[in-house]
């Protein structure tokens, strides 16, 4: 209720009772560094504050979604005008053919484009168009990339299985998941066994280009060019999960980066600017198969809602007039570096992984390649960590297996703040193991 008083933890208990965990997404939760999550008030630039008027130096970010800070200014200052006018319309609207056409422009071998609700949206309907497309019905995915809570992609390893995959949530059965094949990451040798056993029936391959669910782990030079050629080679297609990914590395997709094509590519988190949307796209051949014209049905009520297309279209044009990427990339390596020099200060073994702004370590181990060696770090000296970090007003992601994220708000006075946070906490971690 407006005015009441209430305190963070007040509202919490408050949260609990109304939603299951008092959250509305598991990662929002405290469940992996133990601690009781913070409501937030407000939120400006780089900053965040709790209902108790404590700042916070973010580095969730809206989960990367918001690249250019909180509250910029130049998309606030649209968004009044756009809810000024109405915000529902159920209906086309000049915003969307414009941010589709900046989408198609701007992302690699994407020729049509169709815009949704989320992330999970655009995974879904891409599995469902290659399906549709190759007239074939598997699909392969691997270990510790996350492509939404669809019933098909929320597989685990299978017990004796091959590649087979099993439910890895309740409430999923096993014919939901029969066509899904699960495969370690950045393991060439295990993609193409998977090919040779099943290459008649892979419909597509989905695959974060650089993954940021587990953690950073950038593919190996080898990973994903052999996904590429298997395609090729078995008729299937390869569909790039670049909901984080895309416009984060550089304005357009991993895929000019890492010189790979797509077929199909899924967007989402920075082309609405922190607002709800998703998006697929690619060939022209593949894409006229989609309902009205073709037989592959997908529809969204908000679909192209204008709020959401009005902040991620003044987000991008944002994006290509200041050309911030270069200044990111100089910030995250000075982060990096700090973290790796602090961390090496205090004795701790530590694995500081990043691909351009986004950023991520793991206690205990070396490089990080694949989800086993992800979940192998030392979980319990992170979660000392994580809180140490938000008594200095740091705030991390609450998991070892979520991808750190920069900003253009954030500034090297910023940077070195993390840093020097990092250091003391770094050395009550290692104080704390002797």
């Amino acid at each position: 209720m407006e005015g009441k008083a209430v305190n963070s933890q007040a509202l919490y208990r408050e949260a609990c009772r109304f939603m299951p965990g008092g959250v509305n997404s598991p990662v929002r939760s405290f469940n992996v560094v133990g601690g009781c999550p913070i409501p937030f008030l407000r939120a400006s630039g780089c900053r965040l504050w709790d209902l108790e008027g404590n700042p916070y130096l973010d580095l969730v970010m809206g989960w990367g979604s918001l690249i250019l800070g909180h509250a910029h200014s130049r998309v606030a200052s649209r968004l009044e005008k756009a809810l000024a006018r109405g915000w529902n319309f159920g209906a086309l609207t000049e915003e969307e053919v414009r941010l589709a056409e900046l989408l198609c422009q701007s992302v690699r071998g994407m020729d049509m484009v169709r815009l949704v609700n989320s992330g999970t949206e655009a995974t879904m309907s891409a599995a469902r168009l290659a399906r549709a497309f190759t007239g074939k019905r598997r699909i392969i995915k691997f270990e510790g990339c996350y492509h939404g809570h669809s019933d098909g992609f929320l597989v685990g390893a299978g017990s004796g299985a091959g590649f087979l995959a099993a439910p890895s949530s309740e409430g999923v059965t096993d014919n939901q998941v029969a066509d899904t094949l699960l495969l370690p990451y950045n393991d060439p040798g295990a993609l193409k066994s998977a090919f040779e056993a099943h290459g008649d029936e892979i419909a597509a391959v989905i695959v974060e280009p650089v993954a940021g669910n587990m953690g950073v782990v950038p593919p190996s030079e080898e990973f994903l060019p052999q996904a590429r050629e298997l395609c090729d080679r078995h008729g299937a297609l390869l569909v790039f999960d670049e909901v984080i990914t895309a416009f984060r590395l550089h304005f357009g997709s991993a895929q000019d980066l890492l010189g790979i094509e797509a077929d199909l590519v899924c967007l989402g988190k920075i082309i609405g600017g922190g607002l709800p949307v998703g998006a697929f796209g690619g060939r022209r051949e593949i894409m006229e198969m989609l309902s009205p014209l073709g037989g592959v049905y997908q529809a969204g009520t908000m679909s192209g809602n204008l709020l959401a297309v009005t902040a991620g279209l003044s987000t991008l044009q944002t994006l290509r007039e200041e050309n911030p990427y270069q200044d990111l990339e100089r910030k995250a390596e000075r982060l990096e570096q700090g973290l790796r020099e602090a961390a090496r200060e205090a004795g701790l073994p530590v694995a500081v992984q990043r691909r351009g702004s986004m950023i991520s370590l793991f206690f205990g181990v070396g490089e990080v390649k694949n989800l086993v060696q992800a979940k192998s770090s030392d979980l319990d000296m992170f979660a000392t960590f994580f809180h140490e970090m938000l008594k200095r007003g740091v705030y991390l992601p609450p998991s070892p297996l979520e991808a750190w994220f920069l900003s253009t708000a954030h500034g090297e006075r910023e940077v070195d703040e993390v840093v020097e946070a990092s250091a003391r906490s770094f050395e009550f971690c290692a104080e704390k193991s002797r």
